[in-house]
């Protein structure tokens, strides 16, 4: 990973770039506080934003985790969550190290889309 010089933030390769669009896009489209996307090892992608019942709490990446699991993925290349926390909890990195095994990436950027951190699922 490069830092882009002129804004101190993350250079990422096209691919990253479209999980931290697609959760971006996730998190406004549905009005909710986070928005998640994460690849699979064949390259496809589930996005999903956080969920709120009264009887089931989600955090965006665990529901994103959860939805690849249910389409068959076998493995995840990274994720990213969109949300105004300033990086990701222990059980979502927890639930993309499941998934993903220890060092699967993990992009976090706030609702601009602009990446704060890289966090990686242990």
């Amino acid at each position: 990973m490069t830092e882009n010089p002129a804004t101190g933030t993350p250079d990422l390769d096209p691919e990253d770039r479209k999980i931290v669009t697609l959760a971006r896009s996730a998190r406004a489209r549905n009005g909710v506080p986070e928005g998640a996307a994460v690849r699979d090892e064949t390259g496809r992608t589930y996005v999903a934003g956080s969920v709120e019942l009264p009887s089931l709490r989600l955090s965006a990446l665990r529901t994103a985790v959860a939805m690849a699991v249910a389409s068959g993925a076998k493995s995840l290349e990274a994720a990213a969550v969109v949300t105004e926390a300033a990086t990701a909890t222990a059980e979502d990195l927890a639930a993309v190290g499941d998934l993903g095994g220890a060092g699967t990436p993990v992009w976090v950027a706030g609702p601009d889309g602009s990446v704060r951190v890289r966090n990686e699922a242990g």
